[in-house]
């Protein structure tokens, strides 16, 4: 399967100063505020680090959904929180952390299923950076 998706930026001013915005293909993102106060400080909009976070934990949530279904099971709820650690002008760790609730599965096998989610999700394999998991079976 191949396709494509679509996202635009559009900024004016200086870095400080400017403002910006985001849109997505979807709309689900339509001329969302970006500035600094919003990257770097606190403000209504996004910013690019919260946005991967989005993507991460979205990506690995259902990666982790297919793997569970060819293991033979199906999940009751998964939700994973994704954390951007931006340090020094690079993103250094991003952390999942995974809550689900799975009939009829071990901890243990939960967390290796997790573990290969995590690995093999499109969004871990372009990101360069660490990651991280914790697992919390309920």
């Amino acid at each position: 399967m191949k396709f494509t998706r679509k996202a635009n930026a559009n900024w004016k001013g200086s870095g400080m100063e400017g403002t910006g915005a985001i849109s997505t293909q979807s709309t689900t993102l339509n001329n969302a505020q970006l500035s600094f106060k919003t990257r770097f400080a606190e403000g209504v909009g996004t910013n690019p680090e919260e946005l991967i976070a989005a993507a991460h934990s979205g990506c690995f949530t259902m990666q982790l959904s297919f793997l569970l279904n060819e293991e033979g099971f199906v999940a009751d709820d998964l939700a994973t929180e994704a954390t951007v650690t931006f340090e020094d002008g690079t993103i250094t760790l991003i952390h999942l952390e995974l809550k689900g609730k799975v009939p009829s599965i071990t901890a243990e096998k939960f967390a290796e299923i997790a573990t290969k989610a995590k690995e093999i999700c499109p969004i871990s394999k372009l990101l360069k950076t660490q990651i991280t998991l914790s697992v919390n079976l309920l």
